[in-house]
């Protein structure tokens, strides 16, 4: 990803060397020249955006960079390019470093049932990263209900329908049109009549501009009140992450980011774009089709992956 830096960088080196010499700066170390940071740092932003970083979000982490090198003088026996990516990871690192949500932790310690409520665009994986998490919880001794409250799209309540079949949870469902927030508050009166420890709602797949259903949305979070409410994000999505996950934050009020399709070459951009923008953290990332195929999300994970030669 980053190999035009890296040789810009690489040059710069070689010939900041020969001029901190004849210039006599010697142990001193040689000053960083303005014209040359321009060059590298315009290559590095380039080199963000190529990874999925937002564009705004790139041009600040590339300005925090040049502020910090800026008349700044580089030991002869340092190397440029170390210095240099230390300071984007360290930039990389507090962009991504929100305020973690533990999402295990808090359905240990919280209220039962424990109701999480899952939002996001069309073809993001909601259904999939459902079952998967519900497959994890029952690991840990879990007992799980799957409301299905995706009433718009016959093929999400089939969907779920195999999925508890494979893994053994109870679905909710109605009929395919039903009143979603229907759905939602059944499936949380049958886990408090029934003593079930976590409720996970599915939701129609909407476009952050498609009004009605946002509406819809904002109904099905009012009757089932959600402990905690989860953006599903698409790692391939790029600058549009961002407005993605601005708008269903302003209409629900987003708890936290679940990456999906960082498998499918995705360097995970979105990840630093989407939790720099709204200030939440990403909670889990999806690594592929299979219900182990999720992981908690790990800082220092996504920013070696997105500093990877790859």
């Amino acid at each position: 990803m980053f190999k035009k830096f890296r040789e810009r960088l690489s040059g710069w080196e070689e010939k900041a060397n020969a001029e901190a010499a004849s210039a006599g700066i010697g142990e001193s170390g040689r000053k960083i020249k303005e014209d040359k940071l321009e060059e590298v740092l315009y290559d590095l932003e380039i080199a963000l955006i190529e990874s999925d970083v937002a564009f705004p979000v790139a041009k600040e982490i590339v300005d925090r960079i040049a502020d910090q090198l800026a008349g700044r003088r580089v030991a002869r026996d340092t190397s440029l390019e170390r210095g240099v990516e230390a300071i984007l990871r360290d930039a990389m690192t507090q962009a991504l470093s929100v305020a973690p949500v533990d999402f295990f932790a808090l359905v240990e310690k919280g209220p039962r049932p424990f109701i999480v409520m899952f939002v996001g665009v069309n073809g993001t994986g909601k259904t999939t990263t459902i079952a998967k998490l519900a497959y994890h919880l029952q690991k840990r001794g879990r007992t799980c209900v799957v409301a299905a409250a995706d009433t718009f799209r016959a093929g999400a309540i089939e969907q779920l329908e195999k999925h508890a079949e494979a893994i053994g949870f109870k679905l909710i469902k109605h009929a395919a049109g039903a009143d979603p927030a229907a759905v939602a508050f059944d499936a949380v009166e049958y886990a408090r009549a029934r003593g079930r420890d976590v409720v996970l709602i599915d939701t129609a797949g909407r476009m952050q501009t498609n009004q009605n259903l946002m509406d819809q949305m904002k109904k099905i979070k009012r009757v089932a009140k959600p402990n905690l409410l989860l953006y599903i994000g698409d790692a391939l999505a790029g600058n549009d992450a961002i407005e993605q996950a601005k708008q269903f934050h302003e209409a629900v009020g987003i708890d936290g980011i679940i990456l999906t399709k960082i498998d499918a070459d995705a360097k995970g951009g979105a990840a630093l774009s989407m939790a720099k923008t709204i200030g939440k953290p990403v909670v889990f990332v999806n690594l592929g089709q299979t219900y182990e195929d999720i992981r908690p999300f790990d800082v220092k994970w996504m920013v070696d992956r997105l500093l990877s030669e790859a």
